[in-house]
């Protein structure tokens, strides 16, 4: 079974801007480096068979790590759900039989818990993080649920998650899922 890793980082971070950030989220620095670069650091520390970085409002190809493919969503300002479906595109090209999907604004994510979605049986289908009994990213799509995501729109996963619970499976992780939508959640890290 080989398993992909994906860190989505296409959006224009309007709420991190709004908030006084400068420039696109995903290139916002924590301790020196981008939070792209930190989220695809962690996907690549886990170990999966290959890693990608979906980017769309801004060019991320001089922060993502070597051996990380990076991978171009013309549709971004559709939702989060276009870039999931660039990922399963490619993850379904290159034959993988799961996706691990996370994203680039949660600089808390561990390489373990990446991991640890990677490591969950493939039954059933999906295995998402919980973190103190809250689900959070990142999840595990096994190729299976991959035609019932939806293509458009900010749900991503989501929707399956909770139309579908026969399809999921909860997986206990370490490290803290707080996303970065402000300049002052940025603060909060540093």
């Amino acid at each position: 079974m080989t398993v992909a890793g994906a860190v989505l980082a296409a959006g224009a971070g309007v709420r991190f801007a709004r908030s006084g950030g400068q420039g696109p989220k995903a290139r916002a620095e924590l301790d020196g480096e981008a939070l792209v670069a930190r989220a695809a650091r962690a996907a690549l520390a886990a170990g999966f068979d290959e890693v990608l970085v979906v980017q769309g409002s801004t060019d991320l190809s001089d922060l993502v790590p070597e051996g990380v493919v990076l991978l171009d969503n013309p549709d971004w300002p559709d939702g989060i759900a276009t870039s999931l479906a660039v990922a399963v595109r490619h993850a379904g090209d290159r034959q993988h039989d799961a996706l691990v999907v996370g994203l680039a604004d949660q600089p808390g994510v561990t390489a373990e818990a990446w991991r640890a979605l990677a490591a969950a049986p493939p039954e059933p289908p999906i295995a998402v993080a919980t973190y103190h009994g809250e689900r959070a990213n990142p999840v595990r799509l096994g190729r299976a649920v991959w035609p019932l995501l939806p293509e458009s729109g900010d749900a991503g996963a989501r929707v399956l998650l909770r139309e579908r619970p026969d399809l999921v499976r909860e997986v206990p992780c370490t490290g803290d899922p707080w996303d970065v939508d402000t300049v002052e959640d940025l603060d909060r890290w540093s």
